[in-house]
């Protein structure tokens, strides 16, 4: 009986999660990605990468970008987890295949969630990355949960 009630809560609980998602796409890579109601953009960086998106209350910071590979994806990936940790980060979950890496950390109360996608044509990748306070953890699961999913190439 609780199997099936959890599987009814999930299944009304997906449809609000998805309402007031915006999409985001870059024409320039070639990705996309929805944003989080309540989180507003900047604008398209100079050089057309990306975008940063920051909540109503400014706590919470979604960046949102892409990249040529300057070699295998897993050596940039493993650059990046490598910088984090220099600048501090408690790493704290990592993931990592030929195709897709997720990573998180931890710094004093605050928490940062990245996922770096390869791209269709091997060569480039999109990535985001959230940072919260450790008090949002509870309602940023379900966000990040989405942020993984959405994020992917345009077209292959």
């Amino acid at each position: 009986m609780r199997t099936l009630l959890f599987v009814l809560l999930a299944l009304f609980a997906t449809p609000a999660l998805a309402q007031g998602w915006d999409h985001y796409e870059n024409g320039r890579l070639g990705y996309g990605i929805d944003i989080p109601p309540g989180f507003s953009g900047n604008g398209e960086s100079d050089n057309g990468d990306g975008q940063s998106f920051y909540s109503e209350d400014g706590g919470k910071v979604l960046l949102v970008w892409g990249g040529n590979l300057m070699g295998p994806f897993e050596s940039e990936v493993a650059s990046t987890i490598y910088s984090a940790g220099e600048s501090g980060w408690n790493i704290a979950y990592e993931a990592v295949t030929p195709r897709w890496a997720s990573f998180s950390g931890v710094k004093g109360s605050r928490i940062f969630y990245q996922r770096m996608v390869m791209l269709c044509d091997g060569t480039s990748y999109a990535a985001f990355r959230a940072e919260y306070s450790a008090a949002d953890a509870g309602e940023m699961d379900a966000v990040i949960e989405k942020l993984v999913l959405t994020l992917k190439a345009s077209a292959c």
